[in-house]
């Protein structure tokens, strides 16, 4: 059974002869907090991050731990218990898997629950940093015209975020944003970039800040969930088809203009269902590429693996650390036969959200995925280094 770790911090730091953070085997620095264990307490922890769905924004990542709490450890009224100073709103957490990271943010708030028979519970709730993004703003200075993931690292280098360079995971963007001025919400404001560019903002699990870019070529490899005994076994699979996110004509604007774009056969077959888009891109030919790159990914019903759950104890040691290593942005490969006979269907997705479930004998990780859409331009690529076969030069 894998081992799920969660530890609290305090901002206190190393504390020479205190009964926790004065041992080094105990109190675990990190960037100037001391994280404490506390995982012999926890009974039951659920994780989730990212989104389920393309065309959403990404909401903050959020985690809540059930803790036994008969000795009153997680009484905030309770002086004398070692963990007094960690049991406090806005204190960080983060939360490990066989060594591997799967979440680190912020508790929101603490509750304790007591039964007659004396039971004792003691849970916390807590949420990624974008919840701390969503509660500053932007200092009001002036950009230039700059790529997206340019745009990106200056707003987290404001005097009003200064978000630290180690904890930045930003990736080359494909849009260039027009000049501006950096205001509102610095949240809002970073998924307005995101939303001009149409790809990924997240924070990943070790708590970094994380940028992916719209176009995506195939990966040469990737992990194999499959149900024949090729890959990494799954318990369960999510298939859809329908008109979720369906989108066969579009209208994106900016301060450069307009352009919309539509899928003719699309909007005959299915009615005309419209998708309008507000960005920061600095020109006409950008809209138009964005627009074009809507209706064309999204204008037929799409049927695709949509969530995938795996049981952490039915896996190997090495498949365990594949599923432990994933993010959300990375690709995976999903192999599924339909109960009845017919041909096993295939198809490489790209992982946008990954939860956690974690009670005393069960670890399940569920993966929302979405099905990568287009296969771009490989040079000298048997497939796709054909211009006039499957390779797309882009969007």
């Amino acid at each position: 059974m894998p081992t799920t770790t969660v530890e609290l911090g305090a901002f206190t730091g190393f504390t020479l002869d205190d009964p926790v953070l004065g041992l080094l085997d105990t109190g675990i620095l990190d960037g100037g907090i001391a994280f404490t264990p506390v995982s012999s307490k926890v009974f039951g922890v659920s994780v989730s991050r990212g989104k389920n769905r393309d065309l959403d924004r990404a909401q903050a990542g959020v985690a809540s731990v059930q803790l036994r709490n008969e000795g009153r450890d997680f009484d905030p009224l309770n002086t004398l218990s070692p963990f007094v100073d960690f049991v406090v709103p806005r204190r960080p957490v983060r939360i490990l898997t066989d060594g591997s990271a799967v979440f680190r943010g912020l508790i929101d708030d603490w509750n304790l629950s007591y039964s007659p028979g004396g039971e004792a519970v003691a849970s916390f709730d807590a949420s990624d940093d974008f919840t701390l993004f969503a509660r500053q703003v932007n200092a009001g200075g002036s950009v230039s015209a700059e790529a997206s993931n340019v745009r990106l690292e200056n707003v987290l280098d404001q005097a009003t975020v200064d978000w630290p360079a180690d904890r930045r995971d930003i990736q080359s963007g494909d849009t260039t944003l027009a000049a501006g001025t950096l205001d509102d919400n610095v949240l809002s404001y970073m998924q307005d970039v995101d939303g001009s560019e149409q790809g990924l903002l997240f924070m990943s699990k070790s708590g970094d800040v994380a940028f992916r870019p719209r176009l995506v070529s195939i990966a040469g490899t990737a992990v194999r969930f499959t149900d024949d005994g090729s890959g990494v076994p799954f318990e369960q699979v999510l298939v859809t088809y329908g008109s979720e996110t369906l989108a066969n004509r579009s209208t994106v604007t900016s301060v450069a203009g307009t352009a919309t774009a539509s899928n003719a056969t699309s909007e005959v077959v299915y009615g005309i269902t419209e998708s309008n888009f507000d960005t920061l891109l600095s020109s006409v030919p950008q809209l138009q590429s964005l627009a074009d790159y809507v209706v064309a990914r999204f204008g037929e019903p799409e049927y695709r693996f949509e969530n995938i759950s795996v049981n952490l104890r039915a896996l190997s040691s090495g498949q365990l650390a594949d599923v432990l290593g994933a993010e959300i942005g990375e690709q995976v490969d999903v192999l599924f036969t339909p109960p009845g006979g017919g041909s096993a269907i295939s198809q490489r997705s790209l992982i946008l959200g990954i939860s956690h479930d974690v009670s005393i004998d069960s670890h399940v990780v569920s993966f929302s995925l979405q099905e990568l859409p287009f296969q771009f331009f490989i040079l000298n690529d048997a497939v796709f280094g054909k211009l006039d076969g499957e390779g797309l030069l882009g969007f």
